[in-house]
């Protein structure tokens, strides 16, 4: 609180004041007006009392947030890997696509050439004709 002289005037007051304030005197007040943040005033003073059970907190938030961060990572990749199988899916089938028409044009280029080799056996035959 950036204000010592601020009146607390309902429960929100009460919250922020709560929340944000380590004056005694502040946290005092706030108890005698809504005795039921005395419970949980304890439970922060127990807290910070014992600061190992403090520090454990931090580990086990830390290890959560690791795994976390992991799962997090793994979701990503599995997902980069399903667009990359889908783009590699993608170009296999215009490579296929791409395969057919070579081998149409192989086959049309196979006609022609034998088409070709008949004319010329063809021209050759008249060509000894004459």
């Amino acid at each position: 609180m950036q204000y010592k002289d601020i009146k607390i005037q309902n429960r929100l007051d009460a919250w922020l004041a709560f929340l944000g304030s380590d004056d005694p005197e502040i946290i005092i007040d706030i108890i005698e007006r809504y005795p039921d943040f005395k419970e949980m005033y304890q439970q922060v003073y127990d807290i910070c009392r014992n600061i190992e059970e403090v520090m454990g907190m931090f580990s086990k938030e830390l290890l959560e947030m690791d795994r976390n961060t992991v799962e997090l990572m793994i979701d990503e990749m599995q997902d980069e890997i399903k667009q990359q199988k889908e783009t590699i899916q993608e170009k296999d089938e215009a490579l296929q696509q791409n395969k057919e028409v070579i081998q149409q044009k192989d086959s049309e280029l196979q006609e022609m050439q034998q088409k070709i080799k008949e004319l010329q056996e063809e021209l050759e035959r008249t060509k000894g004709l004459k």
